[in-house]
């Protein structure tokens, strides 16, 4: 962890500590704690105020205006605006003393007296002196002057008390334009508009203050914020410290708005008429406002400076966690390769297993060059921060060195391995070629034949034979072991030297043979013998085939090999690889400095054709406009209007001719910096209330959106080994990379398909009806060709979808399963990002999903319920007869036709026989209540009882359906915390295995029933198994299964609870009744 340093943020202290200075100046705070807001409604009675005038010395001036009930007011208040009014002036105006002017010219003289004995008890500055307007009536005039000379010292004064008689006095001390128009002057005064005023600079002084406070606090947290040592919280911190910047600065530019606002309502005068004057305290609140806005500016002059260092730092931080990052990466295949190239160290026992061991190596090496370039790339990027004066240099440029020297040094290990093991094959390949000789040579004495050697001729051509073999031999033998040990002692170890031991030993064991028999052959060529009948082996005893000799099949192997010939050619194209890629380097650089000047000369004349193009503009029609003669050529509307046509343009021409263009002139060979042309000037300043800016923000999400699509079908065209079309699956909504790891359930189980810590990579397609799971595949070649492809592996329906949006674990991982959990996929996105977008996009899928279903619900209730009753509910016998029986007591029936809920079967032949789903028509009523009905599916008629018939057909020509209930999944839930109830219908068993339906997968037999909507909706899903489905209050069947959940066309498939399960269900309660009773009587 690094601090920050602290002198980054000094100067931002000194500027946050002149401003609190300011404010503590115009507050006023160690002689007032008052506020005007404080004591407001008592300054709003203007018994005393300060009109802004002066006296001869300057002296400020409080005026007691008239006041009637001046006697009622208390003393804290008359202290309170007194103390507030001698705060307001300068320290130097208000060490001068004030001047009182008292008004009682319409009062008595014991108002007088009054007043002047309370301003004596409260006045809380210096006093310079009292002017005091005595009442004019005769009586009180002469009472005041008889009074005031015998009282005089009552009053406690050490200033000058002087009665003046009238407003012509006043004058005399006072001039006129220091005076309110109520005493004769000229000086324009308004209370309410100073009492705003004050109220106003008061706050905006309270504001700078907090701003000051808050800066200050910005400035000490930054200073003691430690680097983080992650990227993830580096990134972080970036991202908090720029957000409470942006505080900062939004604070800032309030209270610099507020402080221009101020200015221009103490200006408002000035504004509208140019000749007012501002009195000398109107002065002292522009001076003040104007110091505190000239203060605030420099403050955030001096906060974009701290912040740019800080920012560059934590930017330099990051980029160094990335390095370290990047750093720690590379050093695992970096030990890997080393700890691998480190298991080359065996020398073989033969030139196969060496070759083998070679081909080894060069494997290794192709893998270890791309980690050693990636190494030398980060080296190079450290380079890069080192150069661009980062802050961390004692830590980047260790890791650099090291990265340099782990390179170095394998490649170096890598040249070394590979000499040791060409030397190892070098020797091997000798050591061969010494035992092949060996080999040959024993196959040579072998196939002599003895009986021929007896002879002179025979020993002649025998040696001389053997001498030829002697004299091939000299590219063949071996040389004595000091010289084998000097050459190859890198490579020698035990097993080795004594490989390299027997074979010398074997090479010279095979010398003395040949020298014995040479000296032999000679003794037999020299000197004519008499024949004797050599005592040897028989020479066809020995093979003379040399394609059967085990020498001369081994000396036909061929000792250069192939694979080191292909390493050779490799390294021979890897030479000019690299002198290949030195020259499409400099080609590269060529060509971006050639287009660097282009850019730049297109730059350049850009500028000066709108530099041109604006000097026609001004020139030709602007100029133009003032020219009497071409007036008439002007439109009405457009006369007198040139300002608002042309604007600022020629204040722009003259940026862009003198200033911009030049600029851009001067960078013409260094275009790496032509970057400050548009950082130091401000060309344009984007807001996000102008108008328009919706209209840009919709277009720039459209254009957003169209290059996602268009990204994401270029995905989706890459997807192969799906069988069916992708357009039926809707759009393509998202696409991107995740792990995956899958969770069965079996039984009371889950299992995995892979271990824990190992997740698929899988490439997901959500489409609005299917989320697709491919397999990415990265293509080896250029261009398109390198583009990947995706195996498509399968797909989920998003009707039998759900989700869990957080997962144990990680943050980053959600879950979508379906089959009530049977099926569980967890998806770990690369990021939270990401994560909460797909859910998001999965919620609103699956939102829609809900919202159609709503609507058909809707609009299935309202289908005419007079309607043949297609596909009403059914179900089979009830649990209990007798209530079918109370049910239908009461109940009339009439003609027409009837959908059958439950089976009848017939008590004689007479009677009807009918299934359930099947359609009958009641054609009349007969005596006993039987009814003559027709069964319209098999043509076949007969009598039904009344009763029967009602339990048959229930309620099927109303609105009456079947019910099922359960707390099974529902659209966004795994299970209801409620208990849901659905309304279905029954389809007929002939429909429900038909092919558009289930096509007998499986076979929907008597035992079964499915009821749904033949257009899909509502319906019982995952969880709700063994749930009733109910009519009017009786069982008629459980819920059993399905193909997905509310599906057009497939309906949900019921256990029909006909004859044969209720008589086995009334058998199971009679036994465990039975066991009950039992147990009771025990």
């Amino acid at each position: 962890m690094e601090p920050v340093p602290m002198e980054d943020i000094t100067l931002l202290n000194m500027n946050v500590m002149a401003l609190s200075l300011k404010q503590d100046e115009i507050m006023q705070q160690e002689t007032s704690p008052l506020c005007a807001v404080d004591i407001e409604e008592v300054i709003k009675k203007q018994f005393a105020y300060l009109s802004g005038g002066r006296g001869k010395d300057g002296c400020p001036i409080i005026t007691f205006p008239e006041y009637p009930t001046f006697g009622e007011i208390q003393e804290k208040e008359i202290h309170d605006v007194l103390t507030y009014l001698t705060s307001i002036p300068s320290l130097q105006a208000a060490g001068v003393g004030f001047i009182l002017i008292i008004d009682r010219r319409q009062d008595k003289w014991t108002s007088v007296k009054g007043t002047l004995l309370r301003i004596a008890g409260s006045f809380p500055g210096n006093l310079q002196l009292i002017l005091v307007l005595r009442p004019t009536g005769l009586f009180q005039r002469a009472l005041s002057d008889l009074i005031f000379r015998f009282n005089k010292d009552e009053f406690k004064m050490k200033v000058p008390i002087i009665m003046l008689s009238s407003v012509t006095e006043l004058h005399s001390y006072i001039d006129r334009t220091q005076l309110t128009q109520e005493l004769g002057g000229t000086l324009e005064y308004c209370h309410d508009e100073w009492l705003s005023h004050r109220t106003a600079i008061e706050g905006f002084a309270l504001m700078v203050k907090k701003t000051a406070q808050m800066l200050q606090s910005f400035g000490t947290e930054l200073a003691e914020t430690e680097l983080p040592n992650d990227v993830q919280a580096t990134t972080s911190l970036l991202e908090v410290h720029t957000e409470k910047k942006e505080k900062m600065k939004e604070d800032l530019r309030r209270a610099l708005t507020q402080g221009h606002g101020l200015l221009e309502s103490i200006n408002e005068p000035i504004r509208k008429d140019p000749d007012y004057t501002l009195n000398q305290d109107e002065l002292e609140n522009l001076a003040t406002v104007e110091r505190l806005l000239g203060q605030l500016n420099e403050t955030e002059t001096a906060f974009d400076e701290f912040w740019d260092k800080h920012q560059s730092k934590l930017e330099q931080c990051l980029q160094l966690r990335h390095f370290e990052q990047n750093f720690r990466e590379i050093k695992v295949p970096l030990d890997l390769a080393t700890e691998r190239l480190a298991a080359f160290t065996d020398p073989g026992n033969c030139t196969t297993q060496v070759e083998h061991i070679l081909r080894d190596l060069s494997s290794h090496e192709e893998k270890t060059c791309e980690v050693l370039d990636q190494a030398k790339d980060l080296a190079s990027e450290g380079d890069q921060l080192i150069q661009n004066n980062h802050y961390a240099v004692d830590s980047i440029l260790p890791k650099c060195n090291e990265l340099r020297r782990v390179t170095e040094d394998l490649a170096s290990e890598m040249q070394l391995r590979k000499a040791f093991l060409h030397r190892c094959l070098e020797l091997h390949q000798s050591l061969e070629k010494a035992a092949q000789w060996c080999d040959e040579g024993i196959y040579l004495l072998a196939s002599q034949p003895v009986d021929k050697c007896q002879s002179q001729d025979g020993a002649q051509s025998a040696l001389q034979e053997i001498e030829r073999f002697l004299e091939a031999a000299a590219d063949n033998k071996l040389h004595d072991l000091d010289t084998i040990t000097s050459d190859y002692e890198t490579i020698l170890n035990q097993e080795f030297s004594e490989h390299v031991l027997k074979v010398l030993q074997k090479q010279e064991g095979m010398q003395e043979m040949f020298e014995k028999r040479r000296v032999s052959l000679k003794k037999l060529a020299a000197k004519q013998t008499r024949p004797v009948q050599p005592v040897a082996p028989r020479p066809e005893a020995f093979s003379k085939s040399p394609h059967s000799s085990p020498g001369l099949r081994r000396g036909s192997v061929n000792t250069f090999s192939p694979d080191k010939d292909a390493l050779c050619r490799l390294n021979y194209r890897k030479g000019e690889c690299n002198v290949s890629r030195t020259e499409s380097m400099s080609e590269e650089e060529e060509n971006l400095s050639v287009l660097r000047r282009h850019v730049m000369n297109e730059l350049i004349e850009t500028e000066r054709a709108y530099v041109e193009e604006l000097l026609c503009v001004l020139e030709g029609y602007a100029a133009e406009m003032d020219n009497p003669v071409m007036m008439h050529l002007i439109p009405a509307a457009l006369q007198n209007k040139k300002e608002i046509l042309f604007g600022n343009m020629t204040e722009i021409y003259q940026f862009h001719n003198r200033i911009f263009l030049r600029e851009l002139e001067n960078y013409i060979h260094y275009p790496e910096l032509v970057g400050r042309c548009f950082l130091e000037r401000e060309l344009l300043k984007y807001s996000k209330n102008c108008d328009g800016s919706e209209d840009l923000q919709e277009a720039l999400t459209a254009i957003l959106g169209i290059l996602k699509a268009v990204n994401d079908s270029m995905h989706l065209i890459a997807i192969t080994g799906y069988d069916g079309n992708l357009n039926d699956l809707g759009k393509l909504l998202m696409q991107g990379s995740f792990n995956v790891w899958t969770e069965h359930k079996k039984g009371h189980s889950k299992v995995k398909d892979l271990a824990r810590f190992k997740p698929m990579q899988r490439h997901l397609f959500l489409h609005q009806k299917a989320l697709l799971f491919c397999k990415k595949r990265e293509e080896n070649g250029e261009g398109y060709e390198k583009a990947p492809s995706y195996s498509f592996k399968h797909y989920l329906n998003m009707s039998a979808v759900g989700i869990t949006e957080n997962a144990k674990g990680d943050y980053k991982k959600f879950e979508i399963w379906c089959n009530a959990r049977e099926e569980v996929y967890i998806v770990q996105a690369p990021t939270p990002e990401i994560k909460t977008a797909w859910v998001n996009e999965i919620r609103k899928v699956l939102t829609g999903q809900l919202n159609a279903y709503r609507v058909w619900g809707k609009a299935s209730q309202s289908l005419d319920a007079s309607e043949e009753n297609d596909g009403y509910s059914s179900a089979e016998d009830p649990l209990n007869s007798s209530d079918a029986e109370e049910e239908a007591a009461g109940k009339k029936l009439s003609p027409g036709k009837y959908t059958v809920v439950a089976e009848y079967d017939k008590g004689n032949t007479d009677d009807l026989t009918v299934k359930s789903g099947e359609m009958v028509q009641l054609i009349r009523e007969g005596e006993d209540g039987q009814w003559y009905v027709k069964n319209l599916n098999t043509s076949k008629e007969g009598w039904v009882s009344a009763t029967n018939l009602l339990t048959m057909i229930g309620d099927s020509k109303s609105s009456l359906s079947l019910c099922s209930s359960g707390w099974g999944r529902t659209l966004t839930l795994l299970y209801s915390p409620t208990l849901q109830e659905v309304n279905v219908t029954v389809i007929d068993r002939e429909t429900c295995n038909s092919k558009d339906y289930y096509n007998h997968d499986p076979t929907i037999t008597e035992d079964l029933l499915c009821a749904c909507n033949k257009t899909g909706g509502g319906d019982t899903c995952h969880g709700d198994s063994g749930g009733p489905l109910v009519c009017k209050g009786i069982f008629r069947g459980i819920v059993s299964g399905g193909e997905g959940c509310g599906l057009a066309k497939k309906p949900g498939i019921y256990v029909n609870l006909n004859k044969k399960y209720v008589t086995w269900i009334k058998e199971k309660i009679r036994r465990h009744n039975h066991r009950e009773e039992s147990g009771n009587q025990v």
